[in-house]
This record gives C-alpha cells, structure tokens and sequence, in this order.
C-alpha cells in the first residue's frame, strides 16, 4: 500500500508540465517594468529610468511612483488596486511558493511601490483620495518612452462631493493585506499602511459612489458598474487585518447573492463569497462560489476554445482563465470541491504557458516561444538616445527589449493569434492581466512542492 502511495505521489509531483516558480519570478520582473517615478538602485529593468517625476496633486502633492496601467503610462487606481489585492492574497495563501523560488524579497520590493504609492494618494486632513495621474487621451496619443512624457499629467481627486467608494474600497483592501503580509517583515510600516486602510476605507463608507461618475476621464477607460464589491472587499481584508467584527458586519451587507460574470479589476463579487465564506463558513457563500464555477467548468455558460481555454472576452481572455484559476485554487483549498477545481486551474494555466494551438507561452520571456511584440510603448523603443515614435508602434520588427514576464491579452474564441504590436485587444499587457496569474502560478507552485499538484490529461493542443 505505501509503495502505492509513493507512486502516486511522485506522479503528481512528476505532473508539473512547466516551471510555474520560474514563471512566477518572471512575472514579478513585468511589474518591476510598469514602475513609475524615481527607480531604486536595485532596479533590474536595465532598459527603464526614472519617470514622471512632476505626478503632483492640485496643492503639490507628491504623487510619483505607482505603476503604469499596461503599454500606455497613466495611472489608474482602480485596476492598480485590483492588481496588488490579488498579488497579495496570492502571497499569504502561498508564502511557500515564494520562499522555496527565492522570490520573497523581490516580492516585497514590487509590492511596495504600489503600496507607497496608495499612502501618498490619501491626504486625510482634506479628506481627499487621487485615484488617476494622466489624461487618457492625450497619453494614449503618446508613442515613446516612459522617460521622454512631455505632455501635462493631471490628478483626479475623490472627496466627500466627488466619492468613489470602489476604488476606496480596494484601496483599502490592498493596504489591509499589505499590512498581513509586511506586519513581521518591517512592524511600523505595516500599522502605516493599516492606518491608511481603516480612513480611507471609512471615506468610502461614509460617502458612496462611483468613482467613473466623479472622474470622467477614467470612465471612458475604466468605468466602475457598481461599489459595493469593492466595498466588502475592503471590508473582509480589514476583518482579516484586526478582527473586529463589525467589518464582518458591513462585508456581510455589502455582500451581493449574485453569481459573478469574472474575477476582474470590475468585478470582486465571487472574491467577496469567498472570503466570507473562508471567514464564517456559511453554506449560502459557499454556494455562490460553487455557482460561479457552474458557469465556468465545461458544460456551464462560457465558452471554450477548440483547444481548451475557458473564453470569457476577447479583450484579455488569458487574463480572465488566469483570475478564475486563481480563485479556484483558493476554493480548493477552502474545501470546495478541491480535485475539480484544481486540475482545471492547472488546465487553464498550462493553456497560457503552452498548451495552445501554436505551443507558444502567452507569457513574454518563458520557454522559447513566445510573443516580440506586445503594444507596450517603453518596450518598443530602442535604447536612449535614440528616437521613439509612433514609427515604432508599427514597426515590424520585434520590440527592442523584451518585456520579460507579462501576458498578453490572448486568443481569439477559436485559438487564434496573431503577434501583432498594433493589435491591442490581442496583445496589450496590463498590471490586472498578471495579478491572478501570478498568484495561481504561486498556489500552483505550492501545491508541487507538497506533493499534490494534480495529474492532468494529456493537452488537446500543443502547437
């Protein structure tokens, strides 16, 4: 019997198709690329420098840092936030991942910057939350480097006559995790950013709203379709962070009996289930996850690609597969229906990494094939000094530097992809398209180094 054991062990253990730990340090390099403001000295994007150096609020405010959204350069709180509240809930359920590919300084060093970034955002004396650097329009129309901006950055501010509930909920939420995951690591720097979370989570319940009603510009990028599950987002982290019920209490009335269309930086409705499940073990939440996994397993309401990608939208399909991986592996671990939920995780990413109609990653820099020419400005650029214009966004060359562990936004319903820079639905990269990617590669990395990495069929598809 233990013979029998020992080998289905080895054979889960022996089931890893990819290298999800090396995938995972690799992704953390595209963040380290999305950086905006002063670089520090341990940089390791050798082909990036400081940038925005002038991001200020309307009195002066100091708002440099943060990241850029995707191949453009504003700053958007809202899915900047979504970004760094999945990474982090990512990194506290798999801390193991991260140690054992020594990733867990450099985790902390690109966590950080958003995080910085949010503290300098919320000026409590006004009452005021900036939740956007950058005009979208005159930025979109801005082909060359991140250190070459010349155009005005406006700020776009939230207050108690301008609310934007959704991204103060999930500001919150990435302060209060970030206050978990720092809390042993640097003890003031963490009450900092719980401080931070437990005002601005109080602004955005004592004035609700929109934040894309407040702030046209970012609607036309980013519009906001309701607050309440960034709310009990903001809620549940905050319970996590201090225990104090009456946070249980508010996630509880912000909570929505709904089953969600995507885990996206829009849509936290199937995250909120699932922390108040994991908090309070209630069968009613644990249905709406189960609910939400009726509809994205085979046989529910979304489609699948010939190959096997569940298909939720053209734009950013890998990022959508990868979220709900992500939040399958969570629901495994809870106890929901662990063995489906985890090889169909382990499906879906190995679809991204290879297991495609072409055999490429959708991930930049893993194996040896994979896209050249992501719609990513700073990447197409050549080295400084020389020039940089919309000459080479329609280049076809592939980009002079390779942006190292981004994913692009993915196939078509039917597998097909074409590595074509002016096609942004296919190819843009964004900070929210590797947040629950990376933080499935990290849960999938620990379940091999325990041993319990599912076995999976042979792919349907591999190039």
């Amino acid at each position: 019997m233990l013979v029998l054991v020992l080998a289905a062990l080895a054979a889960a253990a022996s089931a890893a198709r990819y290298n999800y730990g090396e995938a995972l340090g690799k992704s953390i390099l595209f963040y380290d690329a999305q950086r905006s403001g002063k670089l520090p000295a341990n940089n390791p994007i050798k082909w990036r420098g400081d940038s925005a150096l002038g991001d200020k609020g309307d009195n002066g405010e100091d708002l440099t840092g943060g990241w850029y959204d995707a191949g453009d350069h504003v700053k958007f709180s809202l899915p900047m936030s979504s970004s760094s509240t999945l990474l982090l809930w990512g990194y506290l359920q798999w801390k193991d991942a991260y140690a054992t590919t020594k990733q867990t300084d450099k985790f902390f060093d690109m966590i950080k910057w958003p995080l910085d970034y949010y503290l300098k955002c919320w000026i409590p004396s006004s009452q005021t939350l900036y939740a956007q650097v950058g005009e979208g329009n005159d930025d979109h129309h801005f082909w060359g480097r991140a250190e070459d901006m010349k155009m005005a950055r406006p700020a776009y501010k939230l207050t108690p006559s301008k609310p934007g509930s959704d991204v103060a909920g999930e500001i919150a939420a990435s302060l209060a995790a970030g206050y978990l995951a720092f809390k042993q690591r640097d003890h003031a720097y963490a009450n900092k950013l719980l401080a931070a979370s437990k005002q601005i989570y109080a602004f955005g319940k004592k004035y609700p709203g929109k934040y894309s009603q407040s702030i046209s510009d970012a609607g036309q990028f980013y519009s906001s379709s309701d607050d309440k599950d960034e709310m009990c987002e903001g809620a549940m982290w905050l319970y996590k962070a201090t225990n104090d019920k009456s946070y249980l209490a508010d996630a509880k009335g912000f909570h929505e009996n709904a089953w969600a269309w995507a885990l996206g930086w829009d849509d936290k409705k199937v995250a909120c289930q699932l922390l108040l499940y994991e908090a309070t073990k209630d069968s009613a939440y644990k249905a709406e996850v189960v609910g939400f996994f009726k509809g994205w397993l085979p046989g529910g309401s979304i489609t699948y690609t010939p190959c096997g990608q569940a298909w939720r939208d053209q734009w950013g399909s890998n990022r959508y597969a990868a979220n709900s991986a992500f939040v399958a592996l969570l629901a495994a671990d809870a106890g929901i229906d662990t063995a489906t939920y985890r090889k169909w995780a382990v499906e879906q990413i190995n679809y991204i990494l290879g297991d495609n109609k072409y055999g490429i990653s959708y991930q930049i820099g893993f194996g040896s094939k994979y896209p050249r020419n992501p719609h990513h400005r700073s990447a197409s650029c050549p080295n400084i000094p020389a020039p940089c214009s919309e000459v080479n966004l329609h280049s076809s060359g592939p980009s002079p530097h390779v942006l190292v562990g981004a994913i692009v936004g993915g196939p078509g319903s039917d597998d097909s992809y074409k590595d074509n820079r002016e096609d942004y639905v296919h190819n843009e990269v964004a900070c929210d398209y590797n947040s629950g990617f990376q933080s499935a590669l990290a849960g999938l990395t620990h379940l091999v180094k325990v041993k319990e990495l599912p076995a999976v069929p042979a792919p349907k598809c591999h190039g």
